[in-house]
């Protein structure tokens, strides 16, 4: 008898512990920044010296529901009072198929060679949350080094990130306060960063703090766990 009600108390106690692990996580409006980050691509086009390509990717796809209710493309019940997001297969045609969310594109993704301001063109947008939006910025000659800023949904939330990549394995995070980098296209040794740390230090820094709040908490349940057996093993032996 004894031995079950210590059985039973270290299920409760372990239920418990489960219980408030789930209760501390972010409710739905604040996990969206948290989520998987979004993804930017920076390369030159081959055939057209003075072009640079960005292609954007959102990092999940209910952020274009948050998107689109930000536009006005979508009804503003469609994120509820409690903060979850009513996503819909038909979200991202809708968005795609806006001008709204082309101008969007441009103003937050930024292209300039120096001083010197790139024009975007926005290409056919097909499949928006899975392929993602791809831009074009035409630059006023031949591109060497350019500078490209990206705020996208960081006026949502200024906890969005992006990771970015380049050519030859340059590599960036984009976030608020960190929204502008160089990017070496051609000719010269590929930059590291622009205005922020190097762009492998922040990757492991915004990775390590994710890993971290998951591997806390797993060790708080695990270090719950190992004290109520030392406590079992206690009146057993008393016992």
């Amino acid at each position: 008898m004894h031995r079950r009600r210590s059985a039973a108390t270290v299920i409760t106690l372990a239920a418990l512990a489960v219980a408030a692990a789930v209760l501390a996580l972010p409710s739905p409006a604040a996990a969206h920044p948290f989520g998987d980050p979004q993804t930017v691509s920076i390369t030159p086009d081959e055939q057209r010296p003075d072009v640079v390509r960005v292609r954007w990717r959102v990092g999940g796809p209910d952020d274009l529901t948050l998107l689109g209710v930000s536009l006005g493309l979508l009804p503003a019940d469609r994120v509820l009072l409690d903060g979850a997001v009513d996503y819909r297969t038909t979200d991202p045609a809708v968005l795609a198929s806006s001008e709204q969310f082309s101008a969007y594109l441009r103003k937050q993704i930024t292209v300039a060679d120096g001083a010197r301001q790139c024009v975007g063109a926005v290409a056919p947008l097909k499949a928006l949350a899975r392929a993602g939006a791809t831009v074009d910025y035409t630059c006023p000659g031949p591109v060497g080094t350019v500078t490209v800023a990206v705020r996208m949904l960081t006026d949502l939330n200024p906890a969005y990130r992006a990771m970015a990549t380049g050519p030859d394995g340059q590599r960036a995070v984009y976030g608020s306060g960190e929204d502008s980098h160089d990017w070496t296209l051609a000719g010269g040794a590929p930059t590291v960063g622009g205005t922020g740390t190097s762009p492998s230090t922040g990757t492991g820094r915004s990775a390590a703090v994710q890993l971290a709040a998951v591997v806390g908490g797993a060790a708080l349940v695990a270090v719950g766990a190992l004290l109520v057996s030392r406590r079992v093993r206690r009146r057993r032996a008393v016992a």
